[in-house]
């Protein structure tokens, strides 16, 4: 006889684990077992309780091999049918496990863990038998009756081995609850205690990090570590010494203030504007589950467009989802959706409190919000009635996940608007070379805006040969000719942006005197020095140690500092311009939660004359008293091996020039370079994104890289160089060998494999191998079968399609 049965997902479930498993309901969870829900399940031949969640229902035989479910978590479905169908999508496509797509689509506020617990069995008569350590966790759960698992850890480094001692002698009884990690995101704060001023009986470690927060008064753990690069048990050290007192503080929320209800002003479109909205409403209109490239010039007035679409969409009562690459952007976009839409908007990105995050899904979830905006994150955002999806800057390589599961988030929203019969639109000066050739093939459809708004111009380009500056005897990282156009530009009460896209102040320390590199312990690079905090930092793992006063190796006390980073650049463009106020936007200057917001609203009030800063300065950011950009080291880019490293120097070139001039006005950028002549450079300073992709698309062609196939990656680390070498090989070995006798249908060219460009990180050698493909289902299944190998010490495998980045 069949009965009613549902198909379970388990979470840390791996390797051939990682599939449905039957599970029978009784009939008191009839009404609540349903698809979308998770649940706790007995697993495996000693039933340990494991959480899932359910898949679909099913009818099956009866079985009494078939085990029942032990409870429901959720009073209803968590995901819906889409978002299920979406997991499985991203497993059978990404290599990831059912839960890594479960993960990635719920917000860490809604995620439930398994916590363990342990109590006495009170039939248990054989305490003499016990050995020391047993009696000891033994008599500590006697004594609270009940115990979680975190609550033992700190009695001996082999717990668990004890813990899984006495549950198989009967000894005490092991279960499990789920809890919801819910609640606002805390920092960890550090403060002296009240009266204690004297710091000599502490190690020197010690006094000077207690120095430290003396001065500072109160001062976050995560600065405390960066300023002084200690360790999380120095800090703990001297909490456990009475000296400081640690303590739980709110972060700082962003400064979102969204009005109740907003205002739709009228929007103006000019004739070509018209022409591009005019091509895609009739696609959002036709309700097929399309997808439009929407080209446009820097200053174009693409985002007119595109909100124009959104009122459409909100008007008749439908959601969308507008998404940016970088949380720098949002709080832009933030204040110009929410004035226009109200709290009808809802927010998510990394930079968020987990509560904020939960309490924004919930929103969206309810239909309360009807508008998402947010990062790569925002794709998964559960909008009621989902009719459009615009991706800002499509290009941006943060629209990829570098953890599994690794999604491309156009990847995702093409599935979104395939399954909500919605419209996608890719929007951008510079679109990928795959998304351009789509539309030029037709698969997508296509509009473009040629010239900028209100007639505006476009910023006149001077290329810079850096060579013959160094030749004329100046020695500076800023070239005469910028200097020059700077003091301009400060004289005439106009703002500058300039984009070095390296952090730190030198990027190389050397001894010139016997050859001596300071390199990481752990990683293959060179540590970088960072005068805020007198220390060097390994920009791969974060390493953290005092710059060196003297050659480690020959004691040379004349270390070479050398290359150029964001924090010597702003001290050279302070001898320069000694009145002018310089802001520094990169990793090391935006820690807070609020650091973008308040920056950006600063130099938009005219608070500093020049920005300086990576890639985060370069991207759809609008001041319009800014007239003059300047780009250092514009050809850094050029020597990577990866594929894809001109197109992502041309759009980044592309996309800073275009921060000038953008409210009208004779606008001037200024690029450096050593090559000058570099078709990539000529490009970039006439912004012809058609003439690069002409000859990009030509490369790839020849070359046979994406769009012309699909890229996988495969990636085996290890502590054992060895290991990780020979895992690599062996996979290759397995590939060649499944082609010829199971899937001679399947067509592929391996590059590899070799060592990573950056062969050691974190103390893991990395081996990488390339395969031109096509990504299908019988190329997928030929994947997995050859990388089914013998697993080493602590070797890992992923698998990466289509990358980003080539590492």
């Amino acid at each position: 006889m069949d009965r009613l049965a549902v198909k379970v997902v388990l979470d840390g479930a791996v390797g051939s684990y990682d599939k449905r498993y039957s599970y029978f309901v009784p009939d008191g969870l009839k009404k609540r077992a349903t698809p979308g829900c998770r649940v706790t399940v007995p697993f495996g031949n000693g039933n340990i309780k494991k959480q899932g969640m359910i898949i679909e229902n099913a009818t099956i035989p009866d079985d009494p091999k078939i085990k029942y479910i032990s409870s429901v978590q959720d009073d209803e479905p968590i995901l819906d049918k889409e978002m299920l169908l979406l997991c499985s999508y991203m497993k059978e496509r990404l290599f990831c496990t059912y839960y890594d797509a479960i993960n990635v689509i719920l917000p860490a506020g809604l995620k439930l863990r398994l916590e363990e617990f342990y109590s006495i069995n009170g039939d248990f008569a054989d305490y003499s038998m016990l050995s020391g350590a047993e009696k000891e966790i033994f008599d500590k759960i006697k004594e609270a009756d009940t115990v979680s698992v975190k609550d033992l850890k700190n009695l001996s480094e082999n717990y668990r081995e004890t813990l899984r001692s006495l549950v198989k002698k009967d000894a005490i009884i092991k279960s499990g609850e789920s809890k919801r990690t819910v609640g606002d995101k805390t920092a960890k704060y550090a403060e002296i205690c009240e009266n204690v001023t004297d710091f000599s009986g502490l190690s020197e470690r010690q006094r000077e990090v207690a120095e430290v927060i003396s001065v500072s008064g109160c001062v976050s753990v995560k600065e405390i570590m960066y300023f002084t690069g200690c360790s999380v048990s120095v800090i703990n050290s001297l909490q456990k010494k009475g000296v400081i007192n640690l303590f739980e503080k709110q972060i700082f929320r962003l400064p979102y203030k969204i009005r109740e209800k907003g205002i739709q002003t009228k929007i103006d479109l000019n004739e070509e504007q018209q022409k591009a909205y005019d091509s895609l409403k009739s696609r959002l209109d036709g309700e097929k589950g399309d997808v439009s490239l929407l080209y446009g010039v820097t200053g174009s007035g693409k985002t007119s467009v595109y909100i124009k679409l959104v009122d459409d969409v909100v008007n008749s009562g439908a959601g969308a989802i507008v998404m940016v690459p970088e949380i720098a952007l949002t709080p832009q976009t933030v204040e110009l959706f929410g004035n226009r839409y109200g709290n009808r908007i809802a927010i998510l990105h990394s930079d968020m409190s987990i509560g904020q995050r939960a309490d924004e899904y919930r929103r969206l979830k309810s239909g309360s919000a009807t508008i998402a905006i947010g990062t790569r994150s925002a794709v998964f955002a559960p909008v009621k009635n989902l009719k459009l999806i615009i991706i800002d800057e499509e290009q941006e390589h943060t629209y990829k996940s570098e953890k599994s599961p690794r999604f491309h988030t156009r990847d995702i929203a093409y599935f979104r608007a395939k399954y909500n019969k919605s419209l996608l639109v890719l929007s951008s000066a510079t679109p990928s070379v795959e998304s351009y050739t789509l539309a030029k093939n037709g698969k997508y459809g296509y509009c473009e805006i040629n010239n900028r708004y209100n007639d505006a111009k476009l910023p006149s380009v001077t290329v810079v040969d850096m060579t013959k500056e160094v030749k004329s005897g100046n020695r500076s990282d800023i070239s005469t000719v910028l200097a020059q156009k700077i003091e301009e530009r400060l004289n005439n009460r106009k703002q500058v942006i300039i984009l070095l896209n390296r952090r730190g102040h030198n990027t190389h320390i050397s001894c010139p005197s016997c050859g001596y590199t300071a390199v990481c312990e752990d990683c293959s690079v060179s540590m970088t020095y960072h005068s805020a905090n007198k220390r060097m930092m390994c920009h791969y793992c974060g390493k953290s140690i005092p710059v060196l006063k003297k050659c480690p190796e020959c004691g040379n006390e004349f270390l070479k500092f050398s290359g150029v980073g964001t924090q010597k650049l702003e001290e050279e463009l302070k001898l320069l311009f000694k009145d002018a106020k310089i802001l520094r936007l990169d990793a090391d200057t935006t820690l807070s939660r609020d650091s973008f917001s308040t920056a950006f609203k600063a130099f938009s009030d005219h608070e500093y004359d020049i920005m300086i800063g990576t890639q985060m300065v370069a991207k759809g950011l609008d001041f319009p008293n800014v007239d003059l950009v300047g780009v250092i080291g514009a050809d850094r880019a050029f020597y990577s091996d990866d594929f894809r490293g001109f197109e992502r120097t041309f759009s980044l070139l592309t996309q800073v020039v275009g921060r000038a001039g953008r409210s009208g006005g004779n606008s001037e950028a200024v690029i450096q370079t050593n090559n000058v002549s570099d078709n990539c450079i000529v490009f970039a300073s006439r912004q012809d994104y058609k003439a690069f992709y002409e000859e990009e698309i030509l490369t790839r062609k020849v070359m046979i890289y994406p769009p012309y196939c699909d890229i996988c990656m495969v990636v085996t680390s290890s502590s054992d160089d060895k290991a990780a070498n020979d895992a690599a090989n062996e996979i290759k070995e397995n590939v060649i060998k499944n082609i010829g006798e199971k899937h001679k249908d399947v067509k592929l060219y391996i590059l590899g494999p070799i060592a990573a460009s950056v062969v050691k990180v974190n103390g893991k050698y990395r081996y990488r191998m390339l395969i031109k493909c096509k990504n299908t289902h019988d190329f997928r299944d030929l994947l997995r079968e050859s990388m089914d190998i013998k697993r080493k010490t602590d070797l890992s495998v992923y698998v990466d399609i289509n990358p980003e980045t080539v590492i």
